[in-house]
C-alpha cells in the first residue's frame, strides 16, 4: 500500500517548536509594543490611550508609527538570532527596550528642537502637518535601531 503523504521523522516536533516560537515572539513583540505605547504616553501631555480611543487623528498616526517602528526592531532581532530561540527572544527584549528609550528620547528632542507642542498636536481634532514629522521620526528611529542590531 502506498502512502499519499510521507512525513519525515521529527516533522511534528519541529512544527510544535515552530508554533511555540511564534507564540513566544508574539508575546515579546506585544509586550514591547505595549511598553513603547506607555513610554510615549508617559512622556507626552494628555492621556494618549484616551486620545487614540476617541479617534483623534494625530494621536492615532503617532501611535501607529511608534508601533510599526517597534515591530521593525523585533523583526530584525528575530532575524539576527539565526534560529536560536532563547537568544532571539532575549535579543528582541533587550534591543526592544533600548529602542523604546532611544526612540522616546530622540522624538522628544526633535519636538523640542522644532518647537512642536506635541500635546497640542495630539489633542487637535484635525490632522496637523507636525504629525508627519513626529511619525516619521518614530519610523526612522525604529529603522536605525533595527539596522544597528545587525
Amino acid at each position: 500500500m502506498t502512502t499519499l503523504l510521507a512525513l519525515e521523522p521529527g516533522f511534528f516536533p519541529a512544527v510544535g517548536r515552530g508554533i511555540g516560537a511564534i507564540l513566544l515572539y508574539a508575546l515579546v513583540g506585544l509586550l514591547l509594543m505595549l511598553l513603547g505605547f506607555y513610554a510615549i504616553d508617559l512622556t507626552t501631555p494628555g492621556k494618549l490611550n484616551r486620545m487614540v480611543r476617541d479617534g483623534l487623528p494625530n494621536a492615532v498616526a503617532v501611535t501607529a508609527a511608534g508601533m510599526v517602528s517597534m515591530a521593525f526592531i523585533v523583526v530584525v532581532a528575530i532575524y539576527g538570532a539565526s534560529g536560536l530561540l532563547a537568544e532571539g527572544l532575549l535579543a528582541s527584549l533587550i534591543f526592544g527596550l533600548v529602542g523604546i528609550v532611544a526612540q522616546v528620547g530622540a522624538v522628544r528632542l526633535l519636538e523640542w528642537v522644532t518647537g512642536i507642542d506635541i500635546g497640542d498636536v495630539l489633542a487637535a481634532p484635525d490632522l496637523r502637518p507636525q504629525t508627519f514629522v513626529v511619525a516619521a521620526a518614530h519610523l526612522a528611529l525604529g529603522l536605525v535601531v533595527a539596522v544597528a542590531i545587525l
